[in-house]
């Protein structure tokens, strides 16, 4: 079965707007065993768009249309499917309904320019966005199942969550049942992994695909099957992998590192706090987007100038004047300040030189101490992670979040990645 998606919008093209929509469209889809065949992205350009439609469906057995559902002059595609499939436009009376009701529960005047997301295609069916203003619908046309889809990311992944799967699963069953294990690790990278297979599991066995995903700053291992019989050798490579490096794996599915060091502490009945400096807060935004850390994290203070870590986290001035705020001993302080002051079991703190400026001979760009433990345990790692700033501050509040797991784990506090950038 071929499936294509067509992505629309003069801000893909200019690059505005990062195309996530894609991607996370093709990973729904290869969750149900179906694969996406070919993507094309055109800017709004009408013409070209009733063009690629008719092109594109004539070559497709389902083209997904993302984007142009909107109620501004450059939201394209009902009209385009219209003049493509040979259709007139009309008003559909449920999608009128959704709107207003839209508009109504928001408190928002429904303006003119807001009906036009009503006028579909006069034989399109109608897919429900329990959350956006525009629905989404469908249409056959030269035997291929064309569905609309609407750009809001959040927008689509609910609605091909519980709509759009179901519509295509239905139209084209699927005889494979795949299964895919997803693997969260920190510390390790593409390259290290696809050597450690080769090296030590040469004959892995071709019924499980191992894929990788790479992000800022975790990277996501998939062990994946196309048939379920084959879950016991799933399970099998997994052992392997954790055999080999089971420090670095924090988690499954989307877990993260801000989950893996919540979890311990709740389970042991301990309590958080943070004191940061060149994160700006990052590790509190990191912890306070996982629901109910509230449980587990008490607070967290950005002491960025020498004033604040004075005045709000009681760091003797000596200590500042003599070793500077980017310090073993000034970092020590603020983990000890930031206990005292909110009361918690355990605490991370973290100073450093972010850059593009600020360097020395002594502390160059990159350098940073991370400190975590509880009271009269304080542990601090000097290390120097010359990257641009904001690469710097996400990768910086990782390794203090996972040097803290490791802490809660009785794990190793000197994993390859802290020694390659340990001074």
């Amino acid at each position: 079965m071929r499936i294509q998606l067509l992505l629309t919008g003069n801000e893909l093209m200019s690059g505005h707007t990062v195309d996530s929509n894609s991607a996370m469209i093709a990973e729904q889809l290869h969750s149900k065993a179906y694969e996406v065949y070919r993507k094309v992205t055109i800017g709004d350009d009408f013409d070209l768009l009733v063009a690629e439609i008719r092109h594109i469906s004539a070559h497709s057995d389902v083209l997904i249309i993302n984007g142009g559902l909107g109620p501004t002059v450059d939201d394209l595609t009902a009209q385009a499917l219209a003049v493509a499939s040979g259709q007139d436009i009309v008003k559909h009376e449920a999608a009128l309904k959704h709107v207003t009701d839209w508009y109504d529960r928001r408190k928002i005047r429904f303006s003119d320019s807001a009906k036009k997301q009503a006028l579909l295609p006069e034989h399109c069916q109608i897919i429900d966005n329990p959350t956006g203003s525009a629905v989404g619908f469908y249409y056959d046309y030269q035997d291929c199942l064309i569905i609309c889809t609407p750009g809001v990311p959040s927008e689509l992944r609910r609605m091909m969550d519980e709509s759009i799967l179901a519509l295509i699963s239905q139209r084209f069953p699927n005889q494979l049942s795949p299964v895919t294990l997803r693997l969260q690790t920190f510390g390790l990278g593409e390259s290290f992994v696809q050597e450690l297979v080769n090296k030590n599991y040469p004959h892995w066995p071709a019924e499980v695909e191992l894929g990788f995903r790479a992000g800022m700053p975790q990277l996501e291992l998939k062990l994946a099957i196309q048939q379920s019989q084959y879950q016991d050798l799933q399970q099998q490579c997994y052992q392997w992998l954790q055999q080999e490096m089971g420090d670095s794996i924090i988690g499954f599915d989307n877990c993260t590192l801000a989950e893996a060091v919540l979890e311990p502490l709740k389970q042991q009945q301990q309590t958080l706090c943070c004191a940061e400096s060149c994160t700006g807060g990052l590790i509190a935004s990191m912890l306070t987007e996982i629901p109910g850390s509230s449980a587990v994290f008490t607070g967290g203070v950005v002491s960025y100038s020498n004033h604040c870590k004075q005045q709000l986290l009681g760091v003797d001035a000596t200590l500042l004047e003599q070793h500077g705020a980017v310090s073993e001993p000034v970092v020590r302080a603020m983990a000890e300040g930031a206990l005292a002051k909110t009361g918690a079991d355990y605490a991370i703190a973290i100073s450093g030189i972010a850059g593009p400026d600020g360097g020395s001979d002594d502390k160059p760009v990159g350098t940073v101490f991370i400190g975590w433990g509880k009271r009269d345990a304080i542990s601090v790692i000097k290390l120097c992670y010359p990257q641009p700033r904001i690469a710097f501050q996400k990768m910086m509040a990782a390794v203090a979040l996972d040097m803290l797991r490791r802490e809660l784990l009785n794990l190793d506090l000197s994993p390859s990645f802290i020694k390659r950038y340990r001074v």
